[in-house]
């Protein structure tokens, strides 16, 4: 990545906001706390098993308007995409009452791909952890006010995993293994809400902005 688009995206970051709260002020989970029963490192697993689930035109992920933001949501979780590394995504999604939040500032997964000698799970868990080592920026902000802190919500997943086992057909992708920053936020009052998100590694920059109804 350049360094002058990497500054650049650095300034945009940084006029987010004019206020900061720790993460623990803005209502969000702490990373070792489990929701519904589940690790936020689990989470994390099931998230990128929803993210890769979509052909793409159907893709969350690929989504630049917020029009597939319902697409596979369950549970009490509710998942928001980030980007493939994108230029700035601007997206509106309406979300049901009492739903957690669920979404990676920056994240990796990592997996054979094509004829690639098959990887020992060991290898692909520290790759993912290499890839997301050198954060240079996380950025949470919601209605203006910015989470300080959140280098300490970084999750890995536990073990290798079936990156397919959401996907329809059933493509069986394994071994996977993901690491990234993520974070977990308490289900918000019902209304209107600007929530912008991002972080940049040395590979990739992702910078969201989600305006969200909460009904």
């Amino acid at each position: 990545m350049r360094k002058s688009c990497r500054a650049f995206l650095l300034l945009v970051f940084m006029g987010l906001s004019a206020g900061s709260l720790s993460a623990e002020l803005l209502d969000l989970v702490p990373p070792n706390q489990a929701v519904a029963g589940t690790s936020q490192a689990e989470w994390s697993r099931r998230w990128w098993q929803w993210a890769v689930s979509f052909d793409d035109a159907d893709s969350p992920v690929a989504d630049r308007t917020g029009d597939k933001c319902r697409l596979k949501q369950e549970g009490s979780v509710w998942f928001l995409a980030g980007t493939y590394g994108t230029k700035r995504t601007i997206r509106t999604c309406t979300v049901p009452g009492g739903k957690y939040l669920f979404f990676p500032l920056v994240n990796y997964v990592v997996f054979p791909r094509g004829d690639a000698k098959q990887s020992s799970c060991e290898s692909l868990l520290r790759t993912a952890k290499e890839m997301t080592d050198e954060v240079a920026s996380l950025v949470l902000d919601l209605n203006g006010l910015r989470a300080t802190g959140l280098e300490a919500h970084r999750q890995a997943t536990a073990d290798c995993f079936d990156l397919g086992a959401r996907m329809v057909p059933r493509v069986h992708a394994l071994p996977a293994a993901a690491n990234g920053y993520y974070v977990m936020l308490k289900p918000l009052p019902p209304g209107k809400y600007e929530l912008n998100f991002g972080g940049i590694l040395p590979s990739m920059i992702q910078a969201v902005t989600y305006h969200l109804v909460v009904q």
